[in-house]
């Protein structure tokens, strides 16, 4: 069971569930698994012909109860026709739509649907849903209570495999590396292909091949776009296009009350950080895609805001994340292999927010401490990543 799964049950009874997510992560297998939990659900694809005709002319049984959509963003008018699914329905029929970015870019723009959705962003396997408890989060106007009492065996495997679940579960090097280069070739060449305006698919692809080694520093476009020879105006497109289509993630710098920090250069990580060569720089974006999951869950499923960002100012002081709840900031993390020789910039800018939840996080299973003097933990992955979702 997936840790979606009783949210969106919950959800299902009052309003529409959309699900959008990079590929592979299973979303189309969660769905299935909610079908299996009703009395007279279907599952219907715009990928097959037979479906498509189905789905337009909403040719499935009166009895039906529970139906899920996917690929539907697909259709160009998808929207109104939901619509008009949802506004004639009857026994109290419950829809699922799932898909890939698309329905993450429809949302944004003039909403037919405003109002009658709730919208859910799937992620890969983290290291907290392999517990054999998972670990719940309702809503509050606090931040969320983190429990670090528990610890995961499966954390060298998510820094090897990454979490998505194939390669996860099949615990295979060889089907690792075959399938990173097929989901490559279907990012670029059947979804950004398909569904985006660009006419240089080439250096968009080359663009990806570079974004695995400048992880962990802040992404220079002036500097990517001489390397490629084309605009820095061109890279923030392509950066765009890259991130609807869940190949990467930003991370923003953040500013707030502080001065003389970086304000425009955002850190860029991958979806699938099974393909980062550097270890310290693999690491770094495992826990960010850890933290990201956590913050999007707070904000789908209880309406809260917690955002991820990280610090840098013109010294050079750095800190990989900050998390801000509600505006304010809540909790920093510094990942590092192992046991840093200075927290420094940790608690420097942990002093000017006022932030007294500080973390360093570490591979080395065996360093956890307090540091009573600097109010930083240092504790190991598997009990840091065990906490979160």
């Amino acid at each position: 069971m997936r840790y979606l799964t009783e949210s969106v049950l919950e959800d299902l009874h009052e309003k529409m569930i959309f699900m959008g997510g990079p590929r592979q992560c299973g979303k189309t297998t969660f769905a299935k698994s909610l079908i299996e939990k009703s009395n007279a659900g279907i599952y219907l694809t715009w990928d097959n012909r037979k479906d498509r005709q189905r789905i337009l002319h909403a040719t499935w049984p009166q009895a039906t109860n529970f139906i899920v959509f996917d690929e539907i963003h697909k259709y160009r008018t998808w929207k109104s026709l939901l619509k008009g699914y949802w506004d004639t329905r009857e026994n109290d029929l419950q829809i699922l739509a799932t898909g890939s970015a698309r329905l993450d870019i429809y949302r944004r723009g003039g909403d037919s649907l405003l109002g009658r959705y709730h919208y859910y962003r799937m992620h890969p396997f983290t290291v907290a849903e392999m517990l054999p408890k998972r670990n719940k989060f309702a809503f509050s106007k606090t931040p969320p209570v983190l429990d670090f009492s528990k610890h995961s065996n499966a954390v060298d495997d998510f820094f090897r495999l990454g979490g998505f679940p194939e390669p996860f579960l099949r615990q295979d090097e060889r089907f690792l590396a075959r399938w990173q280069k097929e989901r490559f070739e279907r990012v670029f060449r059947d979804d950004i292909r398909s569904w985006e305006l660009i006419q240089d698919l080439a250096n968009l692809e080359l663009l990806g091949d570079l974004i695995p080694h400048r992880i962990g520093s802040p992404f220079s476009m002036a500097s990517v776009a001489r390397d490629l020879s084309v605009s820095p105006k061109s890279i923030k497109l392509w950066l765009t296009v890259l991130e609807r289509n869940y190949f990467v993630f930003e991370v923003p710098p953040y500013h707030g009350r502080l001065t003389r920090t970086v304000r425009k250069e955002s850190k860029f990580y991958l979806w699938d950080y099974s393909v980062i060569e550097d270890k310290g720089a693999r690491f770094e974006n495992m826990i960010a895609q850890h933290l990201l999951k956590f913050c999007h869950y707070i904000r789908d499923y209880t309406g809260m805001d917690l955002d991820l960002f990280y610090i840098r100012d013109r010294e050079k002081r750095e800190v990989d994340f900050l998390l801000v709840f509600e505006k304010k900031p809540w909790l920093m993390v510094e990942a590092k292999l192992s046991r840093p020789d200075s927290i420094v910039p940790l608690k420097y800018f942990a002093d000017r927010l006022g932030v007294d939840k500080c973390f360093v996080v570490t591979l080395d299973k065996k360093t956890d401490a307090y540091l009573r003097d600097a109010k930083v933990s240092v504790i190991p992955a598997d009990k840091f990543l065990a906490a979160l979702l």
